[in-house]
């Protein structure tokens, strides 16, 4: 019986990969990215679309030092992929004036939320956070790190598909 070691990848430590068609498929049929080298490659809290479905993304993000706050007019999920990430979470006054209730995708805001504060999450690797509707949040990394971000593509979205996609 075969034996399998599973290598956990981090922003700061991982391979590139490849794609290897195991049937008489054409390579140009598939395209992927590495969610770490998206993530070391990019701007601090830049939320780079790594995975689309319809109007869905997973978006890969480099979470270094302290985020603007966001917020979103539907659920959102937040994944730490390889190092602590702190997330900040405030109760909005009145969400509907901070996000249009039928917008799509995080919504960055100009200050601080005004609202009761929620708490604070702190997510190791593979912990995950809900980044409810009606709440305001931020992130906090002491060090470079990997957050997987599960939204709507919105206006925070960045698309660099040509950049980012391995053939």
């Amino acid at each position: 019986m075969s034996q399998y070691t599973t290598d956990y990848a981090a922003i700061d430590e991982y391979d590139s990969g490849s794609i290897t068609i195991i049937s008489q498929d054409n390579k140009k049929n598939y395209v992927f990215s590495n969610m770490f080298e998206v993530a070391a490659t990019a701007k601090p809290y830049e939320r780079v679309a790594i995975a689309k479905n319809f109007e869905y993304v997973i978006e890969s993000v480099r979470a270094e030092g302290t985020s603007p706050w966001y917020s979103a007019a539907h659920d959102e999920f937040a994944v730490a992929m390889d190092y602590p990430v702190t997330v900040e979470l405030v109760k909005l006054d009145d969400p509907d004036a901070v996000v249009d209730p039928e917008s799509e995708g995080a919504v960055r805001l100009a200050g601080d939320p005004a609202g009761k504060k929620m708490g604070t999450i702190k997510l190791g690797r593979g912990h995950m956070a809900l980044l409810p509707v009606g709440a305001a949040y931020r992130f906090t990394a002491e060090k470079p790190a990997t957050l997987m971000v599960q939204t709507i593509d919105g206006p925070e979205t960045v698309h660099k598909w040509a950049e980012i996609c391995q053939q």
